[in-house]
């Protein structure tokens, strides 16, 4: 706790310059297309947050994050849809018109008043997480077999998604108009997505903070380093990972959310096990117990996807394994693990005079203590 109130100055100014460099400098320096992109980056970078507090700090490999980011954009893409069918007068969506369904699917129908989509964006992918997670870890899975099972997880909800005529199949929802009353073609509008998509990311990473550095934090460390120990204590770990695990599933699910007004399209392909590794793959890379370096490598590395894949179309795929492999085999806690390195080594450094005797100043604060 000391360290987090002596590191309390540090903290807001980083806030502070992180606020300056996407509130001011972004839309200041970057085209609207640029901006545009990068608010789908900071999209990854919540989702991030979410698989460096579970993974991270809870030990739990969780490949299977596209479910709750697709649960989140599909919800909010049925919202736009009916939205976009109400301003033209009709009663379905232009793709349900094309494919003869004339009448409004049942569980569509909540998801046309604001509120019940904003609720349902947060509280029906952490229902679903927390039913998992209990069904799961209150049977002690773990390690391997709970990354298979969340993988599997993320494989059979595109399975269902391509299947579904209601959820425009293997094309998914796209052709958005509005955001809650907003005109998307409106560059001023646009502006704003990226705004609260800035905020949003923020607050994530606050909020994920306060938990790293609370007693919580403590106990989900605890449990991923001595799970037995801490269940011989008295706690029960299956709940400490629930909650961790509930929490990446709700970031996740605003993250797939705000992805949809700001890329225009929600498909199986963005939720399946190819999305659910590259979140990872981000992680990984930017160091996935740190509490930015999650962030800073899914912006990274999705960067490097947009801008690599344009020239190299058919070799990023392997300069992303590679990389991948080189981080995991000699860089275990990611990039950001570079800098606690280098502090480390500086510590143990010999001392920096000749001899390595003790300086006359050390001698000096000795002899008055005597």
């Amino acid at each position: 706790m000391k360290d987090y109130f002596s590191g309390s100055w540090k903290v807001w100014a980083g806030f502070g310059f992180a606020a300056i460099l996407l509130f001011a400098v972004a839309p200041a320096v970057l085209s609207d297309f640029r901006l545009n992109l990068l608010g789908k980056f900071l999209c990854f970078g919540i989702v991030a947050v979410g698989i460096g507090l579970a993974w991270g700090r809870g030990g739990m490999l969780t490949l299977g994050q596209g479910v709750y980011f697709g649960l989140g954009a599909y919800i909010m893409a049925m919202h736009l849809k009916i939205s976009d069918a109400e301003l033209r007068g009709d009663d379905v969506p232009d793709f349900m018109q094309i494919a003869g369904i004339s009448d409004l699917p049942g569980y569509w129908k909540p998801f046309a008043s604001p509120v019940v989509t904003i609720l349902g964006i947060l509280l029906v992918p952490t229902f679903v997480a927390i039913l998992l997670g209990l069904g799961v870890f209150k049977r002690r899975v773990k390690g391997a077999y709970f990354a298979i099972l969340s993988q599997a997880l993320a494989a059979a909800f595109a399975i269902l998604l391509i299947g579904q005529q209601t959820t425009g199949g293997s094309n998914g929802l796209n052709r958005f108009r509005s955001f809650f009353g907003l005109a998307l073609n409106d560059p001023v509008n646009r502006q704003l997505l990226f705004f609260i998509t800035a905020a949003i990311l923020l607050a994530v990473v606050a909020i994920t903070r306060q938990l790293m550095y609370s007693r919580y934090g403590e106990l989900l460390v605890a449990v991923r380093d001595q799970e037995e120990r801490v269940r011989f204590l008295g706690y029960d770990p299956a709940n400490t990972k629930v909650v961790a695990y509930a929490i990446a599933a709700l970031f996740a699910s605003i993250a797939g959310a705000m992805f949809v007004p700001i890329v225009g399209i929600i498909s199986p392909a963005d939720v399946g096990i190819v999305p659910s590794i590259a979140f990872l793959i981000g992680v990984a890379i930017g160091g996935r117990t740190t509490l930015l370096g999650p962030v800073l490598g899914a912006i990274a590395v999705a960067w490097a996807q947009t801008s690599l894949s344009e020239s190299f179309p058919s070799g990023w795929t392997y300069a992303q394994g590679i990389l991948f492999i080189v981080v995991v085999g000699f860089f275990p806690a990611g990039l950001a693990g570079l800098g606690a390195l280098i502090k480390w080594r500086r510590r143990r450094a010999p001392d920096s005079s000749p001899t390595g005797d003790i300086d006359e100043h050390t001698v000096t604060k000795v002899g008055v203590s005597s």
